[in-house]
């Protein structure tokens, strides 16, 4: 089986940190219930309190795509332009050893 791996970076806006902060953890419980997830772990950059990390792993290219299109996932992206600064740096690994 081959695990789809996902790292996403997002960099507050100033001022936006904390209610960045909250909306990503929002995310980590309903995500973590969905099929095919196997982590949906949050990390912060103890140097940039502005900065937050997702790794994520699927076991499917599709479960991730049904995940990209929940609700909770669909609620978060019209707040992006308004928390961050960019639209956050998402990176699809796979597995290969």
């Amino acid at each position: 089986m081959k695990t789809i791996t996902v790292i996403a970076i997002f960099q507050a806006r100033p001022g936006k940190e904390t209610e960045l902060k909250q909306a990503l953890i929002g995310l980590v419980a309903p995500t973590s219930k969905e099929a095919g997830c196997l982590n949906y772990d949050l990390h912060a950059a103890p140097e940039d309190p502005a900065k937050f990390l997702f790794h994520e792993n699927w076991t499917s290219k599709a479960h991730l795509d049904a995940h990209l299109k929940s609700d909770h996932i669909a609620a978060l992206l019209p707040r992006v332009d308004e928390l961050c600064i960019t639209f956050p740096e998402i990176k699809i690994w796979e597995r290969i050893a």
